[in-house]
């Protein structure tokens, strides 16, 4: 069974989905790859106390890891990339290619690329500390102006 909220974020409002008590979406206004709102389930705030305290407290600076329990849904290499994006530290970021590199396939970078668009936990799993092998931003399912504000928001260098 599935429950959704919506709550406030400096980065607009953020739609949270639990599958049985368990968190297993975060989804952005205008997201890619977003789900249909009727799978989201019923509206109901009581599942979702704990992803908010964490939440705001990582938008107050506080929180620096999440340590949510999460029900990520996907093929097992989704799921395998998506284990890796948590181990990229906050303010930190990790190319494509380090990543696939990480895995054990180097040449798996587009995969990983297809993977990470994927993510439905943006933020808490946090794909937008990934970047080409340059540096350079490149794809967010929020959005590119997002990505950014949130790599300056955890390298200190934000300005909202």
């Amino acid at each position: 069974m599935k429950q959704h909220t919506v709550i406030t974020s400096p980065y607009g409002p953020l739609t949270l989905v639990a599958e049985n008590g368990v968190l297993c979406g975060l989804y952005m206004t205008d997201q890619r790859h977003r789900p249909a709102e009727e799978t989201f389930g019923d509206r109901d705030d009581s599942p979702f106390g704990e992803a908010e305290e964490q939440l705001t407290a990582y938008f107050d600076g506080e929180l620096k890891e999440f340590t949510l329990e999460l029900r990520l849904n996907g093929t097992p290499f989704q799921r395998t990339v998506w284990d890796q994006l948590r181990r990229i530290p906050y303010g930190e970021t990790r190319s494509y290619g380090q990543l696939a590199a990480a895995l054990g396939n180097p040449a798996a970078s587009r995969a990983v690329g297809l993977a990470n668009g994927k993510n439905p936990v943006g933020i808490i799993v946090p794909c937008h500390r990934v970047v080409g092998a340059d540096g350079s931003l490149t794809g967010y399912g929020g959005g590119l102006p997002r990505k950014q504000r949130l790599l300056d928001f955890e390298r200190g260098t934000a300005l909202f």
